[in-house]
């Protein structure tokens, strides 16, 4: 309930300061849907991360993800990246969730067809397709067959998209569109604002991976693969944030689910209540500071 306010808190800062010269009802419904995705994100990841015990049952995962979002508020100022955001958390789930080894076509299906309807909204979020295929490796996944299902999701959004412009442009569509460019330009970061929360996020996030990596020598076999895979994809947002040819602080919102999962347990395996605290209170304190810078 607490985060739900607070998110709508950071919509009513951020998002309705583009309306100055007024709103009017269908503005205020597009805002709405964003930011009733935005929390389904956040309820998405606490759901699947509970139910494969990737962390204790605690907010703090909710929590840094909320964080993370004031800290770079950039990241819900473009809808169509929030969209596709949580169409990868979705996928995730289902990735995750193959280590039941119950209904794996299913699953292999629904985790493809969620990367690439999130890729239209985003292309760059197609490389979340490798995670697929690392789940087929880590949860031993060996029968050819499964190892074909994703394609079969993939060419389903293909043949939803070339339906649509067909019907509304008859044409196949126009390829370019849908494929993005890359760009290794980071001078956009150059705002004092955006790094000092960039700074501090990858600052917290790196001690409390360094951690984590040592965790998984002591996590049982059962559940090591699906720490594996949330290691992935940190480095699968990380590459995104590398490649994005928009790089205006956004992007960093694929980073956000695996990192409140690692960082959920390093605090988790820390005994200093008070460097919790102080770990917790720097990610408050960090857009608070931008306010003054």
């Amino acid at each position: 309930m607490l985060v739900s306010v607070f998110v709508f808190g950071l919509f009513l800062v951020i998002r309705f300061g583009y309306y100055s010269e007024g709103i009017d009802s269908t503005q205020i419904l597009k805002e709405l849907v964003l930011y009733s995705v935005t929390i389904l994100s956040i309820f998405v990841l606490s759901f699947f991360v509970n139910k494969n015990n990737l962390t204790k049952q605690n907010s703090f995962k909710i929590l840094f993800f909320s964080l993370f979002l004031a800290c770079i508020p950039e990241t819900i100022q473009h809808g169509n990246i929030i969209i596709s955001n949580v169409f990868i958390l979705f996928s995730i789930r289902r990735i995750i969730s193959l280590r039941s080894n119950l209904s794996i076509k299913k699953k292999l299906f629904d985790a493809a067809f969620w990367i690439v309807l999130a890729s239209l909204f985003y292309f760059w979020a197609i490389l979340f397709l490798i995670l697929v295929f690392a789940a087929l490796i880590f949860y031993s996944i060996g029968q050819i067959n499964n190892w074909i299902i994703p394609f079969t999701g993939i060419l389903t959004v293909g043949l939803i998209v070339v339906c649509y412009y067909i019907i509304t442009e008859n044409s196949f569509g126009d390829i370019n569109r849908y494929v993005d460019g890359l760009s290794f330009d980071f001078s956009n970061y150059n705002k004092l604002s955006l790094i000092i929360s960039i700074t501090i996020i990858l600052s917290l996030g790196l001690w409390a991976l360094f951690f984590y990596i040592r965790k998984l020598q002591n996590t049982t076999r059962g559940y090591r693969p699906s720490f594996i895979l949330i290691l992935i994809a940190l480095i699968i947002g990380s590459t995104i944030v590398i490649l994005a040819p928009n790089k205006n602080g956004s992007e960093f919102i694929f980073l956000f689910g695996p990192l409140a999962i690692i960082m959920t347990n390093y605090i988790e395996s820390i005994k200093e209540t008070w460097f919790a605290e102080v770990f917790v209170w720097l990610l408050i304190i960090t857009p608070i500071a931008q306010l003054v810078f």
